[in-house]
């Protein structure tokens, strides 16, 4: 509920508003003062004016911690004022003669304090006041606010404190309704202040000291009770100052040190809450800035026990209490009603918030992983937080169930309100985050996910987002399907740039198709390539796509043809290739391996199928996972069954030496046979039925891992290059189970169907109830499957469709009636997916022109000049 400008002049909503602010500086505070002037602010604090009341006399001084005031002087001549400890949050309420001199007032201090005189500092204006003058020199007048400082603060920046106390300043006399204060002037003093703290030189000591001077002059309540004024003028221009602050930090400071502003987003954040509605959008703004100042610090215990001298302590420190609060009123937010209520904003602030409770939870000494749930109520700290961190989590587990549910069924009946949905993967990740932190919380998250499967898979599909991070999720990738697994690997390789944007050129030889474009791609920079290809053949008219889909074909055919020695085929399944151990007899293999990685990766991110698929134990390996001996069957179905033997044998017979091994294997090299130790030596330790597993497995290792350590590490590395990194690298394949990846790359193993063809086929000069058309398709019928791929590739410069079909391609299909004698072949523009004919007199005519392009190597050409 919005305030009026009177509730600024009203004890009870500066009790409301600073008691906790106050209670920080000042342990003695046990309730909340009856009024505003228990507070003992300065004027330019309380915005009060004690014309009618004199000070206590300077021998009954008051503090903010006492309880006892004195009788106030009926003394005319007599000024009243406050000095403000700033070391101490509390305020002294003195009065003097204007003759009494400066010195007098620092041993009136000291006798209500403690602290010496030489060790005190009295600072009015920004400037420091000297003993031998008077208050009246001072120009000190009645109700003025001076700040008691240390003697080894007396001088640092005082053009802050002079520059703060003026803003505050100003700031009440326009909250009062006095004239004469200008406007652009108040902006201007808070813009000069961020240019001193925000500049890119500006040491994080003075950023701190800054900061803690803008803190203790009470800027941020200033600023907050002109926000809430009345006057649109005000209101307005508290509004610009604030988001001006929060905006200044952002824009000005780094990472790092802009965290240093934490304490004070934190207090515009308390006062903002208290005194505006929570919906306010600049209580938003100030709430996500203070998120996106913690979300990377270490947090810990409550900092309000620390010794408050510590300048810097106290301005970079910030608790779990103090932010605690916020993961809260977003969560209760999330539960609310039977939609999620969170904006995208909020959704990140409660991901922001949580993150350093979560690393202050983990960085507990008990704790060992999770949090032992029987256990937590006796935790030696946090104990509330995690008790309601643990009970949040089920709260919004059932609320998200829900939600998923509702999505299954709007998808079934193709009622899709998705105006939220695109929230709920970011909040899920969130919710997996909290139950990591407790013991069986996380499999008890995986369960639910497991009920709503469906939905998660086309939330992923759809709304899943390029530079997200959704590693949390691939550790349970059952639960996704084909689908969904490709969409999340799609968004980690490379977004390819439009045609009129700058592409890697290449123009290739026909007749030196590997070596040539060995030469463009692996002399190029990553960068070039990540960007886009323009791919043309010398001496051929075509360019564009279609001719780019061709040259992917054939030169990963070539790339994995066995005569050259780089790839060998799986025995039970000719499609399949591993690396050749055996690949070194051309010096430059292992470039070749780089340049092999760097094509499988550009056609995975062009969306090509190149009808090539890897072999298990090349898979694995890029993925980073180990190799097992089911994983082996196919790439060598001899040695898989050497290697069951020796284990399922029986140990007597095992353990009389029947076998005749020991720890060495013998391979083949460059025609001769050669004898490698499987560890030092191991051709002296005879295999028995106690470490034949052991040998097995070290058998495996060397035939398919270090064997070809050297060929996977470069073709990961070239792979690497075009994704981005290593960790990019794996995770692409970490992702993908097997039979995804065959799909990706190979493409489909079912036979081409002429039906589902016509479905995703539209014409141009043609109707679909034209004779030539329904010549056309009954021919396509009586076609040979390979006749049906050569003829696709015709069209589209594919041989190999999606694993969905026609539906998977980027576009429809199209056949144009073109106007070329009927003499003339037909004609295509793989780019466009187009094929064009003219109108054929009879259908055995168009069966001998298009029995011409389906031999093999017709179709698989554009021709040249």
């Amino acid at each position: 509920m919005k305030r009026k400008l009177e509730d600024f002049y009203d004890d009870d909503f500066f009790t409301e508003l600073d008691f906790i602010r106050m209670r920080k500086y000042n342990p003695n505070l046990n309730s909340a003062p009856a009024t505003a002037s228990s507070y003992n602010f300065p004027d330019q604090i309380t915005g009060h004016h004690n014309c009618n009341n004199s000070a206590p006399t300077a021998s009954t001084a008051s503090t903010s911690g006492s309880s006892q005031h004195s009788p106030p002087s009926l003394d005319p001549d007599r000024i009243h004022f406050f000095v403000r400890m700033i070391s101490q949050g509390k305020t002294l309420v003195l009065n003097g003669k204007p003759e009494d001199k400066v010195k007098l007032i620092h041993e009136k201090i000291q006798t209500v304090t403690g602290i010496p005189v030489i060790e005190q500092r009295l600072i009015y204006q920004g400037k420091q006041l000297q003993w031998e003058h008077s208050l009246a020199e001072c120009m000190i007048r009645n109700d003025a606010g001076l700040h008691l400082v240390g003697r080894m603060r007396s001088t640092e920046h005082p053009q802050v404190w002079q520059l703060i106390d003026h803003l505050v300043s100003a700031i009440f006399r326009l909250c009062k309704g006095e004239t004469g204060v200008c406007l652009e002037e108040v902006e201007a003093m808070l813009v000069a202040f961020l240019g001193m703290t925000t500049k890119k030189d500006v040491q994080v000591n003075h950023l701190a000291s800054h900061l803690n001077i803008f803190q203790s002059l009470c800027a941020p309540t200033a600023l907050v009770m002109l926000y809430m004024s009345p006057v649109k003028c005000n209101k307005e221009l508290a509004e610009k100052l604030i988001r001006t602050f929060m905006l200044s930090c952002k824009t000005g400071l780094q990472k790092p040190v802009y965290s240093q502003c934490a304490p004070v987003a934190l207090e515009f954040c308390k006062l903002l809450g208290r005194s505006a509605a929570r919906d306010d959008p600049l209580y938003s703004l100030c709430r996500s800035s203070l998120g996106s100042m913690v979300e990377d610090i270490r947090i810990g215990r409550s900092s309000r026990n620390h010794n408050h001298d510590d300048f810097s302590n106290r301005m970079c420190v910030i608790a779990v209490e103090d932010i605690f609060p916020f993961v809260t009123e977003l969560a209760n937010k999330l539960t609310e009603g039977s939609r999620i209520n969170l904006s995208l904003n909020e959704v990140r602030d409660f991901a922001a918030f949580l993150r350093p409770i979560k690393g202050a939870i983990k960085d507990l000494p008990d704790f060992e992983g999770r949090v032992p749930v029987p256990l937590m109520y006796i935790l030696p700290c946090y104990d509330d937080e995690i008790k309601l961190l643990y009970l949040m989590l089920f709260e919004l587990l059932e609320k998200m169930r829900k939600c998923l549910e509702r999505i299954k069924g709007e998808m079934a009946m193709e009622e899709k309100e998705d105006d939220e949905w695109d929230q709920y993967l970011a909040i899920l990740k969130e919710m997996r985050g909290i139950a990591k932190l407790y013991q069986g919380a996380e499999d008890m998250f995986w369960s639910n996910m497991k009920l709503v499967d469906v939905s998660l898979q086309y939330l992923i599909i759809v709304y899943a987002k390029r530079g997200e991070d959704y590693k949390w999720i691939i550790g349970h990738k059952h639960l996704l399907d084909f689908e969904s697994r490709r969409n999340l690997v799609m968004l980690m390789l490379p977004e390819i740039k439009g045609e009129d944007e700058e592409l890697h050129e290449m123009l290739i030889d026909r007749s030196q198709l590997l070596s040539e474009s060995f030469n463009y791609i692996s002399k190029a920079k990553p960068e070039n390539l990540r960007g886009g290809l323009f791919m043309e053949f010398n001496n051929e008219e075509a360019t564009g796509p279609g001719v780019l889909r061709e040259w992917f074909f054939l030169v990963c055919q070539e790339i994995f043809n066995p005569q050259n020695a780089l790839f060998v085929a799986c025995p039970n399944d000719r499609r399949r290739f591993f690396p050749n151990p055996a690949s070194k007899v051309d010096p430059l293999h292992l470039r070749y391996f780089k340049f092999a990685g760097r094509v499988i990766a550009l056609a995975l991110m062009h969306k090509v199928q190149v009808g090539i698929m890897f072999d298990r134990t090349f898979f694995l390996q890029l993925a980073g996972m180990n190799i097992s001996l089911e994983d082996i069957k196919d790439a060598d179905p001899y040695f898989y069954s050497s290697c069951k033997q020796i284990l399922d044998m029986d140990p007597i017979i095992v353990d009389q030496d029947a076998l005749g091994l020991t720890f060495v294997h013998e391979v083949e090299e460059l025609g001769s046979m050669k004898v490698v130790e499987l560890f030092a030596n191991g051709k002296n330790i005879v295999v028995n039925s106690r470490n034949r597993k052991e040998y097995v497995e070290l058998l495996i290792q060397h035939r398919f891992v270090t064997s070809v350590a050297n060929q996977v590490a470069k073709f990961a590395k070239g792979f690497a290059d075009i994704v981005g990194d290593e960790k990019i690298q794996k995770l692409v394949f970490k992702t993908l189970e097997f039979e995804d990846h065959d799909g990706m790359l190979h493409g489909s193993e079912n036979m081409i169907s002429v039906e589902d063809w016509k479905v995703h086929t539209e014409y141009n000069g043609y109707k679909e109830t034209d004779p030539q058309i329904y010549w056309f398709w009954k021919i396509v019928e009586e076609m040979t499957t390979e006749q049906r791929k050569v003829l696709l590739f015709f069209w589209t410069s594919l041989k190999h469709l999606p694993l969905d079909g026609f539906g998977g391609l980027s576009s429809k299909l199209y056949i144009y009636k073109s106007n070329d004698p009927i003499d003339l072949l037909p004609s295509s523009h793989t780019c466009f997916y187009r094929i064009c004919f003219p109108s054929y007199p009879s259908m055995a005519l168009m069966r001998q022109r298009l029995n011409i392009i389906t031999q093999d190597h017709v179709g698989c050409s554009f021709g040249t000049w």
